[in-house]
C-alpha cells in the first residue's frame, strides 16, 4: 500500500470571504490528501490546468476552480474529505461561480449517487482519468492541447522538486481483504516503458535529480504489456539517463518481488538502497484472513535474502493492528516479528473497515477501539526505540544527501537509504548532493553540518 501522507491543508480562517484577486485569468487550487500516488496525480492535474491558461491560487478562497484529490483508505481520511466538501458547500453558497471538481478514491462507480449527495460538486472523475478531466475542461472552453492528454505538460510553470514522484502502474489485482484501492482504482494497467523513460528524461532536463516510481504494487509492472518488461528492465533503462542521480520505487508486495529486481537493485548505481516492504501482520492466521499470499517465515526469508544481497539496505514496513478477530497472542506475534526484523521505519495504523471489501463483508469489526489504540502505541514505542538505536550508529558518519528544500531556516534532504537529514548553511544547496557529517540523531531524523 502506498504511504498515506498528511493532507495539504487550505488556508485557515474559515470565514467565507470574497475573492481577493481581480485578474480575469482563472485561478485553481488543488487540495490533496492520501498517498504518494495522489500527490503525483495532483501535480499532473495542476499541469493540465496550467496548460489551459489557469494559474495557481493560494487557497480555496482565492480560487475560481477547486480540485479535491481524495483518499478513503481509512475512515479518518474520508472524514476529512467530507469535512472539506462541507466547507466548499458553504463557500459555493456565497459564490455560485465557484467550480468544484472531485477525484481520487472517494469517487466510486456510482457517480450519479455521489452527485445527488454532493450537489455542490460540478464534476467527478476517477483517479488518473485525465481523459475525463480534459473533456470537461474543453467543455468549459479551457482549451487543453490534445497532445497533453497522454503526456504531462512539463513546459508549464508548475514548480518541480529536485525529487519527483512518477506513477508507472495504476490499479491493483491483489484484492487484500481490507483494502478498498482495487475497487476504486481498478485492475492493474502499466504505462509503456518508452513513455516513462521519455517523461524521466524531460524531468532530468528540468532539474529533477531523483525520481520515485509509484504503483500500488510496482512488482507487477509490465505484466500486461507486450514483451512483458518488468520493473528491473525499467530501472536499467532509467539508469542510463544523464542528470538523473537517484531512482527509488514503491510499494513492493512481498509475494511478488523478484530476485531479478533485487539483483538489479544491488548492481545499478543509481537505484537507492531502500525498500518499502509491507508485512501488515506477524501472524499466519491474520495474514491468511488479510489475503496477503505469504506467511511469516516466507516474509522473514525474503528479508534475509534482501539484507544478504544489499547489506546497506534500509527497510520500511506497514502494520495493521486490530484486524477483525486479532487476539492478544496474535498481536504479540506481530510485536515479536518487529523486534526481530528491526526495520528502519514502521508505519502502523489501526484497522478501519472499508465498505465493499471482503473483510467488511465477512468479518465483524470486533477489536475494541481502545485495544487498537493500545496496540498501536505499543508498536510506536517499540519502533521509536529501534529507530533510535539504528540511527545512532550514524553519529559522526559522513552521508550523501540530496537537498530537497528548506524548513525553518534549515536545508533538508534524504540519504540514499531514505534518512531525513537537516543542516544549516548560507549557500544555495537546492537540488545539490551535499556531504553531511552527522552530529545529532533521533528516531525520525538526523542533523549535521556540511562537509566542504
Amino acid at each position: 500500500m502506498l504511504r498515506i501522507q498528511h493532507e495539504i491543508k487550505p488556508e485557515r480562517g474559515y470565514e467565507l470571504r470574497k475573492k481577493e484577486h481581480t485578474s480575469t485569468v482563472p485561478r485553481y487550487f488543488v487540495w490533496t490528501i492520501g498517498c504518494q500516488m495522489n500527490k503525483a496525480e495532483s501535480r499532473r492535474i495542476a499541469g493540465y490546468l496550467e496548460s489551459a491558461g489557469c494559474r495557481a491560487a493560494s487557497s480555496f478562497f482565492d480560487a475560481d476552480l477547486v480540485v479535491l484529490n481524495t483518499c478513503v483508505v481509512r475512515q479518518s481520511a474520508e472524514n476529512r474529505v467530507l469535512g472539506t466538501l462541507g466547507l466548499l458547500k458553504g463557500l459555493k453558497n456565497k459564490r455560485a461561480d465557484l467550480q468544484i471538481l472531485v477525484t481520487g478514491c472517494f469517487v466510486d462507480s456510482d457517480l450519479q449517487g455521489l452527485k445527488q449527495r454532493f450537489p455542490q460538486v460540478d464534476f467527478l472523475f476517477k483517479p488518473g482519468d485525465y481523459q475525463e478531466l480534459v473533456a470537461w475542461s474543453q467543455s468549459q472552453v479551457m482549451a487543453i492541447e490534445q497532445g497533453l492528454i497522454d503526456a504531462p505538460p512539463f513546459d508549464t510553470s508548475v514548480a518541480l522538486s529536485p525529487c519527483t514522484l512518477m506513477p508507472i502502474i495504476q490499479g491493483c489485482n491483489n484484492f487484500c481483504s481490507y483494502c478498498i484501492v482495487p475497487y476504486r482504482r481498478g485492475r492493474e494497467v502499466s504505462r509503456p516503458p518508452d513513455e516513462i523513460v521519455c517523461e524521466a528524461e524531460k524531468l532530468a532536463r528540468r532539474g529533477t535529480k531523483e525520481v520515485t516510481l509509484l504503483g500500488q504494487n510496482v512488482d507487477s509492472y509490465g505484466h500486461d504489456l507486450p514483451g512483458r518488461p518488468d520493473l528491473a528492465d525499467l530501472l536499467t533503462e532509467l539508469s542510463k539517463i544523464d542528470g538523473m542521480e537517484r531512482i527509488r520505487f514503491l510499494t513492493n508486495h512481498p509475494k511478488d518481488i523478484s530476485i531479478k529486481l533485487l539483483d538489479t537493485m544491488a548492481s545499478a548505481e543509481k537505484v537507492c538502497e531502500h525498500l518499502e516492504l509491507p508485512v501488515q501482520a506477524g501472524d499466519d492466521d491474520i495474514l491468511r484472513a488479510m489475503r496477503r499470499g505469504y506467511g511469516v517465515e516466507q516474509y522473514k526469508g525474503l528479508v534475509h535474502t534482501i539484507r544478504s544481497g544489499i547489506p546497506q539496505v534500509s527497510l520500511s514496513t506497514d502494520i495493521i493492528v486490530g484486524f477483525p478477530g486479532e487476539t492478544e497472542q496474535q498481536f504479540e506475534h506481530t510485536f515479536s516479528l518487529l523486534e526481530e526484523m528491526r526495520f528502519d521505519v514502521v508505519h502502523v495504523a489501526a484497522y478501519s473497515p472499508r465498505p465493499d471489501t471482503s473483510a467488511w463483508r465477512e468479518y465483524p469489526d470486533d477489536v475494541p477501539l481502545e485495544v487498537k489504540k493500545e496496540r498501536l502505541h505499543r508498536i510506536e514505542s517499540l519502533q521509536a526505540r529501534i529507530a533510535t538505536e539504528i540511527n545512532s550508529q550514524l553519529q559522526g558518519k559522513l552521508v550523501e544527501v540530496l537537498v530537497e528544500g528548506k524548513k525553518k531556516g534549515k536545508w533538508f534532504g534524504r540519504t540514499r537509504s531514505d534518512k531525513l537529514v537537516f543542516f544549516e548553511d548560507a549557500g544555495d544547496w537546492l537540488g545539490q548532493l551535499a556531504t553531511i557529517q552527522i552530529e545529532k540523531t533521533s528516531p525520525w531524523s538526523l542533523g549535521g553540518r556540511i562537509k566542504k
